[in-house]
């Protein structure tokens, strides 16, 4: 029984490797929305772990590492190939740039530019590795945590890729959020910025409390109402607000949180 009981987290972990593999599937297939579905997914898989390890009163040396190896695929390489397909399908619409005789930059910039994409999964690993040795980051983080940046980025290509849908507000964020990321140059310094933030010694709080007084929490409950209201109105795609918002607020109130 106490062998069942101590795998469980060990279990939910390999389930948030099992969905950061297939968002990798569905991004490689262009299918943007799915791939943010699943990392969404392992998100939720990444929270439960630490809360059953913690209700269950287990832990064990192999759970770290497990933890750190899925966080990897689900939240490091994961929004590395979302960004490179992203990229790869921006370099194939010819019409976006200009052809000098015969020669088509595009064809050049499609073979060698999408890669830099992967500069997020190799900060991402940084990050991850910079966590499990950094004693300060018990209860805050140092850094843009993992999960956030590839919800982040997931969200907001899918946000670029969808379709119209019966909520007016979202389909106008789609539409600003298409005219962004349909720009080569944007996507690169997005992926430029968000990989100084994965190893940036930036102050971030965490969402973790000790008691329910709001003196001692009000950041976080301030995020939290505005993250709600957000998702009422935007639904999923509220999701690359949300994250701008937390790292906005992390920076202004530093340390206090």
């Amino acid at each position: 029984m106490n062998k069942i009981k101590a795998s469980i987290p060990n279990a939910i972990t390999s389930m948030n490797l099992f969905s950061g593999c297939i968002a990798c599937v569905m991004a490689f297939n262009e299918n943007f929305f799915w791939a943010t579905m699943f990392i969404y997914l392992a998100s939720i898989f990444d929270f439960f772990d630490g809360l059953s390890a913690r209700a269950l009163k287990v832990s064990s040396p192999i759970g770290k590492e497990l933890d750190s190896l899925a966080d990897m695929v689900s939240f490091g390489l994961a929004p590395g190939v979302i960004l490179y397909a992203w990229l790869s399908s921006l370099f194939s619409r010819t019409e976006l740039f200009p052809l000098v005789g015969e020669v088509d930059l595009l064809s050049r910039g499609n073979q060698i530019l999408p890669y830099i994409a992967f500069l997020i999964s190799v900060f991402s690993a940084l990050r991850l590795a910079k966590f499990n040795i950094d004693e300060r980051q018990t209860s805050s983080f140092i850094g843009l945590p993992t999960p956030a940046n590839s919800i982040f980025i997931a969200s907001l290509i899918s946000l670029a890729d969808m379709s119209a849908t019966s909520n007016p507000m979202l389909n106008f964020l789609s539409e600003k959020v298409a005219a962004l990321c349909g720009s080569v140059v944007f996507i690169i310094v997005l992926i430029i910025l968000f990989s100084w933030l994965l190893v940036s010694e930036i102050p971030m709080f965490s969402l973790k409390v000790k008691n329910l007084r709001w003196a001692d929490n009000k950041i976080r409950f301030i995020f939290l109402i505005l993250s709600v209201l957000m998702t009422i109105l935007l639904w999923w795609g509220a999701a690359p607000l949300i994250i701008l918002l937390f790292i906005l607020m992390s920076i202004l109130t530093g340390r206090k949180s």
